[in-house]
């Protein structure tokens, strides 16, 4: 599988224990959705390697025991301290409403409530402090913050999402061209 047929799901910490536990803390917003899972993918530098889960015990904080079938020895163990694990893309769990994975929205129109369609998200920008969608009109580069207040609805089957912008902020952009 190509890397970006995957995502992110965390990262292994450190060996737990003496019998080839591992420390893991996942990167997810419901725990939950993960405790049935049956093999992941670990990064092993140049490929991600598939192993089948024999144990996930769930944590507070994110944090899960991992037991991996063939990791039984605590060197081998040691070896996956620091490796981030993934797993495809199809075994993320569908979102609906306003939720959306920011893979998802790429090619998506913006149509904005004040300024009609404003153009084609090409990326969104993981921020310090906030997510942006980056919005191409025509040669324009427009970033649109990603907050509940602005994303008014998403409509999967046209690839549009409906927003309003913060007063004025289009309007800078008309302005600077």
């Amino acid at each position: 599988m190509k890397p970006d047929a995957f995502f992110y799901l965390g990262k292994i910490l450190k060996r737990h224990g003496n019998r080839g536990h591992l420390l893991v803390i996942l990167d997810v917003d419901e725990i939950e959705n993960y405790s049935k899972l049956e093999s992941v993918y670990v990064d092993m530098g140049h490929e991600r390697i598939p192993f089948f889960i024999e144990s996930i015990d769930l944590l507070e904080k994110n944090r899960v025991i991992l037991k991996l079938a063939d990791v039984e020895a605590t060197d081998h163990a040691d070896a996956f301290a620091g490796r981030e694990i993934y797993l495809p893309l199809s075994m993320l769990p569908k979102l609906d409403g306003n939720r959306f994975y920011y893979h998802e929205v790429k090619g998506f129109n913006v149509v904005d409530e004040k300024h009609g369609e404003i153009g084609t998200i090409q990326d969104v920008l993981e921020l310090p402090h906030q997510a942006m969608f980056q919005i191409l009109y025509g040669d324009i580069e427009i970033l649109i913050p990603i907050v509940d207040e602005v994303i008014q609805s998403i409509d999967r089957k046209k690839k549009k999402i409906h927003i309003k912008a913060p007063e004025g902020l289009i309007d800078i952009y008309h302005t600077t061209s």
